[in-house]
């Protein structure tokens, strides 16, 4: 013998109730008893017309129009013309039985918990019957049963508690005397043993299926919904969520309390003292094995099993020092929240006895609260005790697990997930069995939580990057070309899966919260909002991704201002805009404390040698002990390209207007010849070896006219090129006759740095430096003599989005 269950999604509708009947038709059993919900959204319904018939609106008859269409409209669908008069006039005798009773509530303007019971068992009454019904129509061996006459309970309505014992006997009876192979049976719906309608709670359908399955010692009890079983955390929300194929009874309940809502959680246990096995499956995939739930489960090791949440929950706290050493304080306060009917999700309390603090429905808060404080009233006026203290907007996460108690920091894994990625926890519970661990955090947080914890736990590794990209101009274009050509190679072998969630530029910016397809960005760039740098940063944050990374490529001193911003809210940032790092001493540390403050990486190793490694290793000098003494660099490859082409054969006008066109200067080339774009990035090498500098200790000894200096757009300073073309030249001269190159060279050592166009004769590191390439030599205590030289191509696009490229995957290895 089997119980199937359907929920409301699967007899939604008569093409649904078709798929169900084909289910029952196919479960191998040789008796199957059938429970079904109300239609799709029918319950809601009704307790929507209940409330308006009781506040004396009449809108609730539109509503009752509409259950009235659905349920004869799907009888019509579903049965032959000629089997529906006696139907289609049972079903408007029910619905005309309803209709009195919402009467009855309006006219006396209000609706009692009895009545209440009487107008929402109607949705399971009219369902059970049409459906069996139809089955009828299809010449299956089936009869219609009234649950009320099998499931007895107390009075109390809204929620009864059931008779096990007359329940038991009543369904054993009933089933073993009837000889049609299908029972059609309403859920939810029972009867106290003096007749009067009952209900078994919201979601009780389940638990009608599981009490007649433990009664009748059935084989199997089958809950078909929606979502083809249980899984590892909401598909909803994680969407990389995996069917779990079996689970113990343990871990099925407990995924059930913290919200897992396939499965209504008192279902579990009827079945469980009995051994029967219970079956989520899909009906609109039946061929999907669904998830097993099972005793004595072989869980291959696997330490959590699932992880669930449970949203719209307040805490609230006791707390003061007259409660250490007082008996009797707990038994008050959850005497309290008992009379007051109220369900307790969560409880924590500390070992001083100092405080106590539990998670409540949001919904119950208010009149706890009230319940607290009148109870505790003389210990708060004596201040013995502090006023209830109320936590509202929270939700609860847990881990699950029958293993979890085998491994060895699985708490402090939990933990540090959500540290990293900034959720706040408010407060912590395990119970002694060690089959869950849960944390209550912000609502906001859930989203990121789960994903965060799903991914430490069940993904393989893999680690997902959410990148926020502004500025897509030569460098940007590129480095979201270089993530479109490596991410499946990414994903394969450094087991990081990058998505680009917003792109911006200076007109327009786009989101998609499952990832910009980068085959189609241009377009879909154009077509976006406005932009807005704000407007940015709040649809980031309002997002919450686990590890969002901010890709700044742009050189706007606007932009470098909001970095504070980002990085308050555990956003890591990964920029070429040196303006950030080299503003003053003051900004630059701030930043870098908040980073180490809220766990976000600020990467910058663009910011000097476009894609080399000189931060990279400047940094491991410094952590491994070793001490910087000098440093000397060409660090411009825009000047380098500049005099490595510049000749007498040659203008400097022409010169200047080839680098800007192959994309080796900034877009006001001014900033590169002017040596404040290399003054930026020696201030920066001084910096992170320690030293405390701002931009105005540099000496630049500038090449360029006063008068080039002082033009406001390029227009000018190209024309200005012009003019003084004698002067460039005699700069090349000397050079030559000395038989040295051009090189624009910076140099920090003993607290003080420089910046200058200086002869560099053959023989010397930087003589052979050829097209935009740069060079920096490091000399330390341990390289005294012969300094530690990198060199390499230091400007360019493509090797400038490499470098941000590599910033964004040493992120994903931290």
């Amino acid at each position: 013998m089997k119980v199937l269950k359907f929920g409301g999604t699967s007899v939604a509708n008569a093409h649904n109730i078709r798929l169900v009947k084909n289910i029952v038709v196919n479960s191998n059993s040789d008796k199957t008893i059938v429970v079904v919900s109300a239609f799709g959204g029918v319950t809601n319904q009704l307790v929507q017309m209940a409330q308006l018939a009781s506040s004396q609106n009449k809108e609730y008859q539109n509503i009752l129009t509409e259950i009235e269409n659905k349920h004869l409209n799907t009888v019509k669908e579903l049965i032959p013309i000629q089997s529906q008069s006696k139907v289609l006039s049972k079903v408007k005798s029910d619905l005309n039985t309803l209709e009195t009773l919402l009467e009855g509530a309006s006219l006396i303007g209000e609706t009692t918990p009895h009545l209440l019971d009487k107008i929402v068992s109607f949705g399971e009454l009219l369902s059970s019957y049409i459906i069996n019904e139809f089955f009828l129509s299809e010449n299956l061996n089936t009869i219609y049963k009234d649950s009320r006459e099998l499931i007895k309970t107390d009075e109390i309505h809204g929620k009864a508690t059931v008779d096990f014992e007359l329940t038991n006997s009543n369904c054993k009876d009933f089933i073993a005397g009837d000889k049609h192979e299908i029972i059609v049976l309403g859920g939810f719906i029972s009867s106290s043993k003096n007749g009067s309608q009952t209900t078994l709670g919201r979601g009780g359908s389940d638990y009608t299926a599981a009490i007649i399955a433990g009664a009748i010692g059935a084989d199997m009890l089958e809950i078909w919904s929606d979502v083809s079983g249980m899984f590892t955390a909401n598909p909803r929300i994680v969407k990389q969520a995996k069917p779990i194929p079996q689970i113990s009874y343990e871990e099925a309940m407990e995924l059930s309390h913290f919200g897992a809502k396939v499965l209504y959680p008192p279902s579990i246990q009827p079945v469980f003292s009995k051994g029967i096995s219970i079956n989520i499956k899909n009906t609109f995939e039946p061929q999907n094995l669904g998830t097993l739930i099972t005793k004595n489960l072989d869980n291959n090791g696997a330490s959590v099993r699932g992880i669930s949440h449970i949203e719209h929950i307040t805490l609230l706290s006791l707390e003061g020092p007259g409660m250490v050493g007082i008996p009797g304080i707990s038994k008050r306060f959850f005497e309290m929240l008992s009379i007051e009917e109220i369900s307790v999700v969560l409880i924590t309390q500390a070992s001083s006895e100092h405080s106590i603090c539990v998670g409540i429905p949001n919904t119950d808060a208010k009149r706890a609260v009230e319940s607290l404080s009148k109870s505790f009233e003389y210990e708060i006026a004596q201040g013995k005790i502090k006023p209830i203290i109320i936590e509202n907007d929270l939700a609860i996460i847990a881990l699950v697990g029958d293993n979890m108690k085998s491994h060895q920091g699985l708490s402090g894994k939990m933990f540090s997930t959500l540290g990293k990625n900034n959720v706040n926890i408010r407060a912590i519970a395990q119970g002694a069995s060690e089959r869950n661990i849960s944390a209550v955090i912000n609502t906001n947080d859930v989203k990121k939580a789960l994903n965060a914890l799903h991914e430490e736990f069940f993904e393989e590794n893999v680690k997902q990057l959410n990148l926020f990209v502004m500025g897509v101009g030569n460098v940007g274009s590129k480095f979201l070309n270089q993530i479109k050509q490596q991410k499946k190679f990414l994903k394969k072998n450094l087991k990081l899966n990058i998505r680009v969630i917003g792109i911006s530029n200076s007109r327009t910016m786009v989101f998609d919260e499952s990832g910009i397809p980068l085959n189609n960005w241009e377009n879909l760039l154009a077509d976006g909002q406005k932009a807005d740098k704000n407007t940015f940063f709040n649809t980031i944050n309002k997002l919450n991704f686990r590890n969002s990374i901010f890709v700044d490529n742009t050189a706007s001193h606007d932009v470098s201002k909001t970095y504070n911003a980002y990085l308050r809210n555990s956003i890591s940032i990964v920029t070429c805009n040196k303006i950030a790092c080299s503003s003053e001493y003051d900004n630059y540390l701030e930043l870098k404390d908040l980073a180490r403050q809220y766990n976000a990486p600020f990467l910058f190793e663009t910011n000097v040698g476009a894609g080399l490694p000189i931060i990279d290793t400047l940094k491991h000098l410094i952590t491994s002990g070793d001490k910087i003494l000098k440093i000397q660099a060409v660090l411009s490859g825009s000047l380098n390209f500049v005099f490595n082409n510049f000749n007498d054969r040659t203008t400097f006008h022409d010169v200047v207007l080839q680098a800007q066109a192959e994309g080796y200067t900034e877009p006001d080339p001014k900033i590169d010849l002017s040596g404040i774009d290399v003054m930026r990035k020696i201030l920066i090498l001084a910096r992170e070896s320690g030293n405390k500098l701002d931009i105005e200790d540099i000496e630049n000894e500038s090449f360029l006219p006063q008068e080039s200096l002082d033009t406001k757009n390029n227009e000018d300073f190209f024309s200005s090129l012009k003019k003084y073309e004698d002067v460039f030249q005699k700069l090349y001269s000397d050079a030559a006759a000395a038989d040295s190159k051009l090189k624009y060279v910076a140099q920090y050592e003993n607290g003080k740095a420089s910046v200058g166009l200086q002869h560099i004769p053959k023989g010397h590191d930087f003589s052979n430096l050829e097209g935009s390439d740069n060079i920096v030599l490091f000399y330390t205590e341990r390289y005294p003599n012969q300094p530690m030289i990198i060199k390499g191509a230091g400007a360019g696009a493509d090797v400038t989005a490499s470098g941000i490229f590599a910033d964004i995957v040493r992120i994903g290895s931290f």
